[in-house]
């Protein structure tokens, strides 16, 4: 990977299957750099995986598609035209500051749609874990998804 670690949003190319551990290696650093940075600058104290930090709050589709690939789940992936080739997660900014979507996607009759339910409480339970309110909703022609935002630090 050039630039460094990024971590995957289901918008981008499928990640490399031969080079698995060494990506798996990556996101547990950039999970445990994340989480630094929570024990570093948290003015409560406490469990580090709590509350997001400030740079999550300002990053948070790069800090909540951290969280999913750290937990396991799949992203999805586009190949080199734009089509969905990955059945997995999607996070993308949500429609206020600070927010982000998550949904459960897949190439045409991957069977995603009938995933989506028990695929998204799964990610909704990672998040949880981290800090991070993840609200299930259902979108048009009944689509699920995740609108997910850092717990309230005065909670």
């Amino acid at each position: 990977m050039s630039g460094g670690f990024e971590a995957a949003t289901g918008n981008g190319p499928p990640l490399p299957g031969a080079e698995a551990e060494q990506r798996s290696r990556e996101v547990r650093a950039a999970l445990e750099g994340l989480l630094q940075i929570r024990r570093v600058t948290g003015r409560q104290g406490g469990d580090p995986a709590a509350r997001p930090a400030e740079w999550e709050r300002r990053q948070p589709v790069r800090a909540v598609a951290l969280v999913l690939e750290a937990a396991g789940q799949p992203p999805s992936a586009l190949d080199a035209s734009g089509a969905r080739v990955a059945t997995g997660y999607r996070v993308a900014q949500g429609e206020r500051p600070g927010t982000a979507v998550v949904e459960w996607l897949g190439p045409p009759g991957s069977g995603a749609a009938q995933e989506e339910e028990a695929a998204l409480g799964a990610c909704a339970a990672a998040l949880e874990r981290f800090g991070w309110d993840a609200l299930l909703y259902r979108g048009p022609r009944r689509h699920r998804f995740l609108e997910v935002e850092p717990v309230d630090p005065g909670a």
